[in-house]
C-alpha cells in the first residue's frame, strides 16, 4: 500500500453487561431511601427552630443550637465506630439497628414534651444515622459487581445530595402544613418500611481485612476528638471564634485526632486503618471531597437567608425558587454514575467543578439587592449540575481502589472527612458573611463567599485534573497496599 496509511487506536470493546438480579435493585432502593433519611434531618431542622421556640417558651438560643448540633455532633462522632461494627458484626444486622434506633429518635423527637427530651431524642436519632450512613453504603456496594460500583453509588448519592439540598424546600412545606413535629415524624413511615423490605431482601456480609477486636483506647479518642472539632464549628458563632469555649474544643479536638492517627499507625488492629491514605486514589478523593464542601455548603447554608433577608421573600417561596437547583442533580446523578462505570470519575468530578465555578462566579456577578428570579433560577441549575457530577462521583472516586473487605470502614472514614468539611464550611460561610450593619454590608458578605466558592471549586478542577490516577488498581494491589506492616503514608 502507498502513500500514508491512517492508524486507528482500536476502541476497548465493552462487553454488554449482564442483568443485575432484582434484589440488587431492592437493596439499593433501601439503603438509599435510609440515607435520604438521614441526610434530610442534617438540614431540615433549621427551619423548624423558630416554631420549637415558640412551641417552649423560655428556650434559650443555647439549647436551640443544642437541638440543631446534636444529630450532626453524634453522627459525626460515631461513623468510624460504626463502620468497624458493620464489616465486623454484619452490615445487614447493623444497618436494621440503626433504623430501629433512628425510629425511636424520631418518636421521641416528634413527641417531645420538652427540649431536654428533644435534644436526648436527636442523640438517639443521631446513634442510628451514624449506623446507617457507612453499613448501608456497604451493603450496596456488596450487591453489585466493582463493576457497576459507580451506578450505585451514583443512585445512593443523589439520594444524600437532594436530600440536604431539598431539606429547607421540604422542610419549610411540611411546617407550614403539620407543624414543626412532623419534620421528625415523616421519616417513621419510610424507616418502617426499609425495616421490612431490608428483613427480606438484605444480603449479610462482612469485611475480612478489619480488626477482629475493638481498639478500645481508639473509640473515645477518635468519637471525642472528631465531635469536639464538629462542636467548635456548630458553637463557634454563639461562642465566639476566639472564645475559650471555641479554641479549647479545637484545641482538644485536634490534639485527639492526633493521637488516634499515632496510635492507628502503631497498632496492629486500629479501629481505623489510616493506611487508606496509602491509597492515591482515598486520598486525592478526600481532598476534593473538602474543597466540594468548602464551595457549596458555605453557599447553600446561606443562599436560602440571602433570599429572605435581602429580597424579602417567603420560606415557601424561597424553597420553591432553590428546589429546581436540587431536583436536576438527583437527575445528573444516577446517569453520571453509569457513566463513570465507562469512563472513571475523574472527567465526571472536573465537568462538575467547571459547572459550579461558572455558577457561583454567576451569583458572584449577577445577584444584586434587588429580587431577580431568573437570575436565581441560572446559578441555582449551574450549582445543580455541579451537584448531581460532584457528590456521587466524588464518593465513588475516593472508594475506588477501597477492597472489598473494608466498604463499611472505607465509606465510614470518608464520610467523617465529608461530615467534618460541611461543618468547616458551614462555620467559615457564617464567618466571611460576618454581622452585616446594613444591606450593601449584607450583600459584599454574601459576595465574599460565592468568591470562596470559585476558589474552592477551581481547586476542585486542579486537583483532579493534576493529581488523581486515572488507571483503577487491580485487586491484589488494592489489598497490598492497605496491609498493615508496610511504612506509614
Amino acid at each position: 500500500m502507498t502513500g500514508f496509511q491512517r492508524r486507528r487506536t482500536p476502541r476497548p470493546r465493552t462487553e454488554p453487561a449482564d442483568p443485575l438480579p432484582r434484589s440488587a435493585w431492592l437493596t439499593l432502593v433501601t439503603v438509599s431511601a435510609a440515607v435520604f433519611m438521614v441526610a434530610m434531618e442534617i438540614t431540615v431542622i433549621a427551619l423548624a427552630l423558630p416554631e420549637i421556640q415558640r412551641a417552649f417558651p423560655g428556650t434559650s438560643a443555647a439549647a436551640l443550637s443544642w437541638v440543631a448540633g446534636t444529630y450532626s455532633l453524634g453522627v459525626g462522632a460515631l461513623l468510624l465506630v460504626a463502620g468497624w461494627l458493620a464489616d465486623r458484626h454484619g452490615r445487614r444486622r447493623l444497618f436494621l439497628i440503626g433504623l430501629g434506633a433512628f425510629i425511636v429518635g424520631s418518636i421521641g423527637s416528634g413527641a417531645a414534651p420538652g427540649v431536654g427530651v428533644l435534644i436526648a431524642a436527636r442523640a438517639v436519632q443521631s446513634i442510628g444515622g451514624a449506623m446507617l450512613f457507612p453499613a448501608g453504603l456497604a451493603l450496596a456496594l456488596a450487591a453489585f459487581p466493582r463493576s457497576r460500583h459507580q451506578l450505585a453509588i451514583g443512585v445512593w448519592g443523589a439520594m444524600g445530595g437532594l436530600a440536604a439540598a431539598l431539606g429547607p424546600s421540604l422542610g419549610a412545606l411540611l411546617i407550614a402544613g403539620f407543624g414543626w413535629r412532623s419534620v421528625f415524624l415523616v421519616n417513621i413511615p419510610v424507616a418502617v418500611a426499609a425495616i421490612i423490605v431490608g428483613r427480606r431482601v438484605l444480603v449479610e456480609s462482612t469485611g475480612a481485612m478489619v480488626a477482629r477486636r475493638v481498639e478500645v483506647i481508639s473509640v473515645p479518642l477518635a468519637s471525642v476528638g472528631v465531635g469536639a472539632v464538629i462542636l467548635g464549628m456548630l458553637q463557634g458563632t454563639a461562642w465566639g471564634w476566639g472564645s475559650a469555649a471555641t479554641l479549647g474544643a479545637f484545641g482538644a479536638g485536634t490534639a485527639l485526632i492526633g493521637a488516634f492517627v499515632v496510635r492507628s499507625l502503631r497498632h496492629p488492629e486500629p479501629l481505623f486503618p489510616v493506611r487508606l491514605f496509602r491509597l492515591r486514589s482515598w486520598t486525592v478523593g478526600n481532598a476534593g471531597a473538602f474543597l466540594f464542601c468548602m464551595a457549596f455548603f458555605s453557599m447553600m447554608v446561606l443562599l436560602p437567608s440571602f433570599v429572605q433577608e435581602r429580597w424579602g421573600w417567603s420560606v415557601v417561596q424561597t424553597g420553591l425558587a432553590i428546589a429546581p437547583g436540587p431536583f436536576l442533580s438527583f437527575a445528573i446523578s444516577p446517569p453520571a454514575g453509569r457513566l463513570a462505570d465507562r469512563i472513571g470519575n475523574a472527567p465526571i468530578v472536573m465537568a462538575g467543578a467547571a459547572a459550579g465555578t461558572v455558577g457561583m462566579a454567576w451569583y458572584r456577578f449577577a445577584l444584586g439587592a434587588e429580587p431577580q428570579l431568573g437570575r436565581l433560577l441560572v446559578g441555582g441549575l449551574l450549582i445543580g449540575a455541579s451537584a448531581g457530577l460532584c457528590f456521587a462521583p466524588l464518593t465513588g472516586a475516593t472508594l475506588r481502589d477501597v477492597p472489598g473487605g473494608m466498604y463499611a470502614t472505607g465509606g465510614a472514614g470518608r464520610t467523617t472527612i465529608f461530615q467534618t468539611s460541611s461543618a468547616v464550611a458551614i462555620a467559615v460561610g457564617f464567618t466571611l458573611l460576618g454581622r452585616p450593619d446594613g444591606p450593601e454590608a449584607a450583600l459584599a458578605g454574601y459576595r465574599r463567599v460565592w468568591t470562596l466558592g470559585v476558589i474552592c471549586y477551581l481547586g476542585l478542577l486542579a486537583v483532579f485534573a493534576l493529581a488523581y490516577p486515572r488507571q483503577p488498581l487491580s485487586q491484589s494491589a488494592r489489598e497490598a497496599a492497605v496491609q498493615p506492616g508496610l511504612s506509614s503514608p
